[in-house]
């Protein structure tokens, strides 16, 4: 289904304009992927895993007080520490793994192969959790490793393609919207999947993994069915080096070597790295509090499992209507400037969060719904804002490093508050001691001079930053 690559690619000039179906297209992937993100990640593998592992240490099926272990390369490992593990594993093998994708996808004639390679790879994965049956937890976990990185390695590709969708003053809209629609898609599947748990007999521990193996199951599935659009409507827009290669370069050893010349001249770029570091800071305290909010529910206000699956629904319907309305915002005061108020937002988040009190869900699902309107945009407005810092030709290799900043970091947030809590013995103040990531990350993003950054990366700046 690939394109010939045209003359227009053979340099740095504006390519054609893309048209609405392409467009369309691209926004399609936000909701083929969220659904891994929202019924996988957060809902249902963690519990899924965890239970599959703690029978393999002979432990019985729901029970709480398991303490057997499991030998994974015959390394002893706690039952209940395996998902964790699997998580920081996957993690340190996604920061080596996401800057080569890029380099590769720069180097690429085609890269809507290598986005259909990664994303059925991932979706692929996910599908044969079907198999994870009885003790089978090393199985499960294979998969897990092969889609979650799989997910980041597609994700880089995809993104890759948003500098050529749109000029300066449109990014920010595309991004937008296909962040509003992955949370959609994603939020209408996990409702699905919460009710088919609801409704079908979960009356046993046998059950309730059952039905949690088919529900990651149909996030596969609706991953692979959904990639098929942006396959076909998008365009191949190879990068000019690409087009120098030609089709009988070798993609692979390019883009290793390009990947080393650019971690050496990266230093060329000093302002764009300066935004990475913000967007590091307080992206971590964003992705501790989507982590741990259920975690504070539970533990410290004392809700019952029914409150937190209609506050998760809340988030990812509202996030809709965030991520579109900050855009709007950001069509008339900047990106740059509404990524900022996102930010003061998200302190009066975590500020109305330790005042909560215990055991009134009302208040907890108004917070939720808060969170859901701040988060959607802040996310989208920060992929389309870093688009305008990126060399052009560069776009898989610098959105590898972002993917790296997004995911590969993630355990800053939960450390610190781990150790307050290990300190004081309070999620509550655990809780408050995040304020330190959006504090910095703000000071940090307000010092960058974004105008002159645009600029310094051989880019148009946008009418309105």
């Amino acid at each position: 289904m690939a394109e010939t690559a045209t003359p227009a690619a053979q340099d740095d000039t504006p390519q054609p304009a893309s048209t609405r179906r392409e467009r369309t297209g691209w926004y399609f992937y936000d909701w083929a992927n969220s659904a891994f993100q929202t019924t996988v990640i957060t809902v249902f593998l963690g519990p899924f895993l965890t239970s599959v592992a703690k029978m393999a240490a002979g432990c019985q099926l729901g029970a709480d007080d398991c303490s057997g272990y499991v030998y994974p390369l015959g390394i002893k490992v706690a039952a209940g520490s395996y998902y964790p593990y699997l998580i920081s594993l996957s993690v340190l093998l996604t920061v080596f793994v996401l800057p080569v994708i890029g380099a590769i996808a720069d180097r690429s004639l085609y890269k809507k192969r290598l986005l259909a390679a990664t994303a059925f790879t991932g979706a692929g994965a996910t599908i044969g959790m079907l198999f994870v049956t009885g003790d089978r937890y090393l199985l499960g976990g294979a998969l897990f490793m092969i889609a979650n990185i799989s997910f980041g390695a597609a994700i880089v590709v995809y993104n890759s393609f948003l500098p050529q969708l749109g000029g300066p003053d449109e990014r920010d809209g595309i991004s937008s919207r296909g962040w509003a629609l992955g949370y959609l898609g994603g939020g209408l599947l996990l409702a699905f999947n919460l009710v088919a748990v609801q409704s079908f007999d979960n009356s046993t521990p046998e059950r309730t993994l059952d039905l949690a193996r088919w529900s990651i199951v149909s996030a596969g599935v609706w991953w692979a069915v959904f990639t098929l659009v942006p396959l076909r409507w998008l365009r191949e827009r190879p990068t000019a080096a690409a087009v120098a290669a030609g089709p009988g370069g070798n993609v692979l050893t390019d883009g290793f070597r390009q990947l080393g010349r650019t971690l050496r001249e990266i230093k060329a770029y000093p302002l764009t790295l300066f935004f990475l570091l913000a967007f590091l800071v307080y992206n971590d305290g964003i992705q501790t509090v989507i982590t741990l909010a259920s975690q504070y529910g539970t533990e410290e206000l004392r809700l019952d499992q029914s409150t937190l699956i209609v506050t998760i629904l809340l988030v990812q319907f509202l996030a809709f209507g965030g991520a579109l309305g900050l855009g709007w915002l950001a069509g008339r005061i900047g990106a740059w400037k509404t990524i900022l108020l996102s930010l003061v937002l998200w302190t009066a988040v975590i500020l109305g969060a330790f005042r909560l009190p215990a055991e009134a869900p009302l208040p907890f699902m108004v917070l939720g719904a808060a969170i859901g309107l701040v988060l959607g945009g802040s996310q989208a407005l920060s992929r389309s804002l870093f688009s305008q810092l990126i060399p052009a030709g560069k776009e898989g290799e610098y959105y590898g490093f972002y993917e790296i900043s997004d995911k590969g970091t993630s355990w800053l947030g939960p450390l610190a508050f781990g150790l307050v809590f290990q300190l004081t013995n309070s999620y509550r103040v655990g809780l408050v001691s995040l304020l330190i990531f959006f504090v910095v990350g703000f000071l940090l993003l307000l010092a960058v001079p974004i105008r002159r950054a645009i600029v310094a990366a051989g880019n148009t700046p946008p009418r309105v930053l």
